[in-house]
């Protein structure tokens, strides 16, 4: 039986393309790294993927896991300095995104933040289940990761096998893990003039019919404070967006010209708002 790791690492979902640019993917709360499965064949032929992985025994900060993030990223470059790396955090990997970009700004050639969970702190309710949370006993805590499912996702558009996965990636966290995790969402704050720093094109993608966290204004909300920011909003889609069948991260930077280099850029200093029509 293979130990447990102590510290984040990176997963790799096939082989690595070292001449390619990295993706470097931060996940949910799950903190697994594997529901970017359904993204992975459009993502593959152009980018060189990352996805990071939380052991489930993690307690550490923000600033920490930021650093630790960063020192991965920096052994993947090995000197590769000029290399573009693509920064994409989902729901709690949105924080954390944030987080890394801001101890690090010039390191990222882009940024995408897909249903960041930093709006966390501004909804009661989802406050007050993550307090009690820590009061459950473990297969009452079990039995909750069952029913917050209609929450994270719109169920009717992900394939079977990958509900099994989202269903199994949150039971691998253990309650403990769950209680730290939403601990830090609590106290996530990232103020104005820090998201100025953030230079870059942004992709922020919120989903409307997210019912677990109000995604589609926050990702509004953080496009006035960012310099150079697109708002994509999915019309149809739940939390866990790209584990949708009809959601294509790849084609939806493409279709954007997300991926065109930072100098040929029309945006510089403004904010598009596109919505999609499909999700």
């Amino acid at each position: 039986m293979s130990a447990i790791p102590r510290q984040v690492y990176f997963r790799t979902p096939r082989k690595t393309k070292p001449e390619a640019p990295l993706f470097v993917f931060l996940p949910g709360l799950d903190g697994t790294g594997e529901l970017l499965r359904v993204q992975t064949e459009g993502l593959e032929p152009t980018f060189d993927i990352r996805c990071l992985a939380i052991p489930p025994t993690d307690m550490t900060g923000w600033d920490q896991l930021a650093e630790q993030v960063l020192a991965l990223i920096r052994t993947e470059l090995e000197g590769e300095h000029h290399r573009p790396i693509y920064l994409c955090g989902e729901s709690f990997g949105g924080c954390l995104a944030m987080k890394v970009a801001l101890r690090s700004p010039q390191l990222f050639h882009r940024i995408i933040l897909v249903n960041p969970a930093s709006s966390f702190a501004r909804r009661p309710w989802m406050q007050w289940g993550s307090l009690v949370t820590q009061w459950l006993p473990e297969p009452l805590y079990e039995l909750s990761c069952y029913g917050l499912l209609p929450f994270l996702s719109s169920l009717g558009q992900i394939e079977a096998g990958d509900r099994r996965a989202l269903i199994e990636a949150m039971l691998s966290v253990p309650q403990q893990a769950s209680i730290w995790r939403l601990s830090l969402l609590r106290e996530f704050r990232v103020t104005a003039n820090q998201l100025k720093q953030l230079k870059q094109p942004v992709l922020l993608i919120g989903s409307r019919r997210d019912r677990l966290l109000s995604s589609a204004s926050e990702v509004q909300i953080l496009a006035r404070h960012l310099p150079n920011a697109r708002v994509l909003i999915l019309p149809n889609s739940g939390h866990a967006c790209l584990l949708e069948s009809d959601i294509n991260l790849y084609q939806m930077m493409r279709d954007r010209d997300f991926m065109k280099d930072s100098h040929s850029m029309s945006l510089e200093g403004s904010t598009a708002v596109f919505s999609a029509a499909s999700s």
